[in-house]
C-alpha cells in the first residue's frame, strides 16, 4: 500500500471514529464472506462493519482522540461503526456472536468510555432507546396524574369533612 493510499485510509478510517457514537472491535477469524456480509445486513442501517489493518486504525483511533483502544489491535480485526442506536447495534452482533462463534466481541469504546466485551453484552441485554424513553415518560405522566388526584383530593376531603360537622352540630342543637 503507498503512503499516499494509507493517508487516505487514515482519514476516512478517523472520519468514521469521530462521526460514530460508538466503535466495537471484533475479531472474525474463520467467517466467510457470506457471513461477514449476513453480519452487515443484521446490524441495519445504523452501523457499518469495516474490515482494515491494524496499524492504520490504530493511527487513526489515536488521532481521533481514542487511545484506549490499543491493547485490542490484536490479530485480524474488524470494526463496526455505531451512529445510531448502540443499543440495537450490540443486539446485533450478541445475537450474531452466539449464531456463530467464530466472531469474537474484542471491545469497543460507546461516546468516548472504552468498554469491554462484557459490558457490550450488557448494553445489548437493554431495550431500545425509543422503549426507555416511552417507559419514562409514562412514568413522569403516572407521577403526574398520581400528583393531581391528591390535589383534587384534597378540597373534596375538607368538603366531606365540612358537611359531616354541620350534620353533627345540627344533629346536637336538635
Amino acid at each position: 500500500m503507498a503512503k499516499a493510499e494509507k493517508s487516505v485510509a487514515i482519514a476516512e478510517l478517523k472520519s468514521e471514529f469521530e462521526g460514530s457514537s460508538a466503535a466495537v472491535l471484533t475479531e472474525y477469524r474463520g467467517l466467510t464472506v457470506a457471513q461477514l456480509k449476513q453480519l452487515r445486513v443484521s446490524l441495519g442501517g445504523n452501523a457499518k462493519f469495516a474490515v482494515a489493518k491494524n496499524t492504520l486504525t490504530k493511527i487513526a483511533a489515536n488521532n481521533a482522540g481514542i487511545t484506549s483502544l490499543d491493547d485490542l489491535f490484536q490479530g485480524p480485526t474488524a470494526i463496526a461503526f455505531v451512529k445510531g442506536d448502540v443499543v440495537e447495534a450490540a443486539k446485533g452482533l450478541r445475537d450474531f456472536a452466539k449464531a456463530n462463534p467464530l466472531l469474537v466481541i474484542k471491545g469497543g469504546v460507546v461516546d468516548g468510555k472504552s468498554m469491554t466485551p462484557d459490558e457490550i453484552t450488557k448494553l445489548a441485554d437493554l431495550e431500545s432507546r425509543e422503549v426507555l424513553l416511552a417507559k419514562l415518560a409514562g412514568a413522569l405522566k403516572a407521577k403526574q396524574s398520581q400528583a393531581a388526584a391528591t390535589f383534587a383530593a384534597l378540597p373534596t376531603t375538607m368538603a366531606r369533612l365540612a358537611e359531616a360537622l354541620r350534620a353533627k352540630r345540627e344533629e346536637a342543637g336538635e
